[in-house]
């Protein structure tokens, strides 16, 4: 129980990997609030979850959220931000604005709001841990992937600019580069893939709970390839 009792805020708690994590927080004794647009306490029948249904697409309702947060539990130790998105197939001379728009809200701005609504509370209480979810892509992009793969670069530095400016106060950020992970919506999107080589998102999510722990009080700014034997 590495992390009884402390209070996780883990946004997209029931998404493909949320589905892996918020239970392996759980077992590890943290007290879970889970965040996401249609989030219900059933979602996670246990004594130690509970759900806000919530969006952060913007800095004030980020915001709303962290105030909530705190308010029901007096104070937050970890953020574990899963929320992210996925889109390609094109050239970037053939991207749209559109595109290109979905991809930094949902895997860079999303993050920014909720980092920079959680750092005031962490920083009064001198500690937390806050630990995203960026992409072997961030580091290795390919072709038709290239806005995908900025917005994740772009994540990336923001955890290490992050962790940076916090350590005086306690706070340690980190970012973990999956490859593709075994998913039920990955499985369906490529049905023929040799799933034995995709990454497995238990240990994800293990090393989540880990970074949260105090037994990682020493990795700061790490970024962190997960990526199976794909790569």
């Amino acid at each position: 129980m590495e992390l009884q009792d402390k209070v996780v805020l883990i946004t997209g708690a029931k998404g493909g990997l949320g589905s892996f994590v918020t239970p392996a927080f759980l077992n590890a004794g943290a007290r879970v609030i889970g965040v996401s647009r249609s989030m219900a306490d059933s979602d996670f029948p246990h004594e130690c979850f509970s759900a806000l249904a919530a969006e952060i697409s913007d800095g004030e309702k980020a915001a709303k959220v962290m105030d909530e947060v705190v308010g029901r539990s007096g104070r937050i130790d970890a953020l574990v931000h899963l929320v992210g998105g996925f889109a390609g197939g094109k050239p970037i001379a053939e991207t749209s604005d559109e595109v290109s728009d979905r991809m930094f809200d949902m895997n860079f701005r999303s993050a920014f709001h909720m980092i920079r609504a959680a750092l005031p509370h962490m920083r009064e209480q001198a500690g937390g841990r806050i630990i995203a979810i960026a992409s072997k892509a961030a580091v290795e992009p390919s072709p038709t992937v290239g806005v995908y793969a900025a917005s994740k670069a772009a994540l990336v530095s923001l955890i290490r600019t992050v962790a940076r400016e916090n350590a005086d106060r306690g706070i340690a950020a980190n970012v973990v580069l999956p490859g593709t992970m075994d998913t039920p919506a990955n499985r369906a999107s490529d049905p023929t893939a040799d799933f034995s080589k995709w990454v497995n998102p238990c240990q994800v999510a293990s090393l989540l709970v880990h970074l949260a722990s105090s037994r990682a009080s020493n990795i700061n700014g790490a970024v962190i390839p997960v990526y199976g034997t794909e790569a």
